[in-house]
């Protein structure tokens, strides 16, 4: 069932909630999503790659300058992000109904589905406006400079947790059924520190006013005063409802309390610590800064390019590999006596690889 939207109370302002995975983003998502204006969101993971390929568009359609459509039509690219920003905006906003239909239907056929509690709903009435949406996905973290250009007043939660805690939940998240995080200690340690070093290059590029910096020990030690914060920041009045689901614990890796991995190895350690401590302790609002904002958008535009390059390649790929299977095929047709020796190194080949693995 779609609605039609009062454009009275809609505003194309997401709220992306970003950090290091086993952050807690997934409790703070849907404690945002109890609020009367805020439709809670599935984890999308499409939005930040997709902002790549509408650049990638952009400059196919204007790289002849007037003889190209774009640049003929005179479009500018603030124009051509916000009208994709906008229909996805609008899009989201009117599935509202059918995004609970499903919750639902999903909650009944899962006996254990967190759905089920009163705690988590998508709405709580149906007068609720739900004006704006919140999206949790973790690896949002790396498109924030994307995610502006599609949505200019998008506001960006950065959900910091210690270091400690999320390389023992990384370890452990197999528990909860999904697939591994990470396969060491080493390995939690660089995704803690590449997503946190992340949103903080961004919070210094667009400023605390963009992108809130929010502890997860303030989240669970003292919610009320933090969720009132968190809700003043986003300019929206403070409601009880959004403390409800931090009485349960869900997506949980379940830790043993003795649980201590150590991996000599793991040489990050450290500078993750020190990284911490710095945005732990100094809690002091960050400016904007044009010449850190170029430099993400510097990065943005090289992972465009790396993106319109890899698809060259592996066309290119594809039929250098259909080019040798056609040969292979005539020389089976025409010798085989020839194709043995290589057919005996190839399996040598194989089973050393997979001794190897």
């Amino acid at each position: 069932m779609n609605i039609q939207l009062d454009t009275t109370r809609v505003m194309n302002k997401p709220i992306f909630i970003v950090g290091s995975p086993r952050s807690g983003t997934s409790i703070l998502t849907w404690c945002l999503g109890q609020h009367s204006n805020i439709l809670v969101q599935e984890e999308s993971d499409w939005l930040g790659p997709f902002a790549l390929d509408v650049e990638a568009a952009y400059q196919s359609g204007t790289h002849r300058g007037e003889r190209s459509q774009l640049g003929s039509l005179g479009v500018q690219r603030p124009e051509f992000f916000n009208c994709f920003g906008d229909a996805i905006n609008n899009l989201i906003l009117q599935h509202r109904y059918e995004r609970r239909r499903i919750a639902l239907e999903e909650a009944m056929a899962t006996a254990t589905s967190n759905l089920r509690l009163p705690a988590f709903q998508i709405e709580r009435s149906d007068s609720d406006p739900k004006g704006r949406w919140v999206d949790g996905t973790p690896e949002y973290s790396f498109y924030i400079c994307g995610l502006r250009k599609l949505f200019p007043g998008a506001v960006f939660i950065h959900l910091l947790r210690d270091v400690k805690s999320v390389v023992r939940s990384m370890l452990k998240f197999k528990q909860t059924g999904g697939p591994a995080l990470v396969e060491n200690e080493q390995q939690a340690y660089d995704y803690w520190l590449r997503t946190v070093r992340a949103c903080f290059k961004a919070e210094r590029a667009y400023g605390s006013r963009v992108v809130y910096r929010m502890l997860y020990c303030d989240l669970v030690g003292d919610s009320a005063r933090t969720l009132r914060l968190l809700l003043d920041f986003l300019q929206e009045p403070y409601e009880p409802a959004c403390l409800e689901p931090l009485q349960h614990r869900i997506n949980s890796s379940n830790v043993p309390p003795d649980f201590t991995p150590v991996d000599p190895q793991t040489g990050q350690e450290v500078e993750a610590q020190q990284l911490e401590a710095e945005l732990m302790n100094d809690r002091t609002p960050v400016p904007p800064s044009g010449a850190t904002a170029a430099e993400l958008e510097a990065e943005f535009e090289k992972r465009v390019h790396h993106n319109q390059n890899v698809n060259k390649y592996h066309r290119r790929a594809l039929r250098k590999i259909a080019a040798l299977e056609k040969q292979l095929e005539q020389l089976r047709c025409e010798s085989p006596g020839r194709l043995k020796p290589w057919q005996r190194w190839m399996r040598s080949w194989n089973d050393r690889a997979h001794r190897a693995t």
